[in-house]
C-alpha cells in the first residue's frame, strides 16, 4: 500500500483540498504504522480531547492551517518517503521502522523520540533518515 506522492511545490497549504489530501495521507501513514489513536494525536500533538477529529481526518476533513500541525506532518511524511527510498523491496521494514529500536536514538524507538520530543523529535527522525540515505 502506498501514498500518493506530491510535489512540495504544487500545494497550496492554504487550500482546504490540499489539506485535505495531506490529512488522508497522514492518518493512512498512520495506519501502514500500526499506531494507537494516542500515538497519532501525540504525533500530530493534538489533546487525547481531539479523538473524534482522527476520524474526520481519515475521512478528509482538512488538516487546521497552523504551521505546527502543517511542519508535523511534512516531517511525518519526509520519514515516510525516505523509509519508501532506503527499503524499497521491504514493506515490513518501512512500516515497523518507526517501533524497532534503534541505536542512534539511545535504543529508543524513533517513535518514542518523536511522542517524547514533539516536533523536535519528529524533525530528528526525519534528518537521521536524510544523513542515513547520504543526502
Amino acid at each position: 500500500m502506498a501514498l500518493a506522492h506530491a510535489k512540495t511545490a504544487d500545494i497550496d497549504l492554504t487550500s482546504d483540498d490540499s489539506r485535505s489530501a495531506l490529512s488522508k495521507m497522514v492518518i493512512k501513514l498512520f495506519h501502514l504504522w500500526d499506531l494507537s489513536t494516542a500515538d497519532q494525536l501525540d504525533l500530530l500533538g493534538l489533546s487525547p480531547k481531539s479523538r473524534a477529529m482522527l476520524a474526520k481526518y481519515g475521512k478528509g476533513e482538512a488538516l487546521p492551517g497552523t504551521r505546527d500541525i502543517l511542519d508535523r506532518v511534512g516531517w511525518l511524511l519526509a520519514i515516510h518517503k525516505a523509509l519508501r527510498l532506503l527499503y524499497p523491496q521491504n514493506e515490513d521494514i518501512r512500516y515497523s521502522w518507526v517501533s524497532r529500536r534503534n541505536t542512534a536514538f539511545d535504543n529508543l524507538t524513533p517513535l518514542a523520540v518523536m511522542k517524547e520530543q514533539g516536533i523536535i523529535g519528529i524533525a530528528k527522525v526525519a534528518r537521521y533518515l536524510d544523513f542515513y540515505r547520504g543526502r
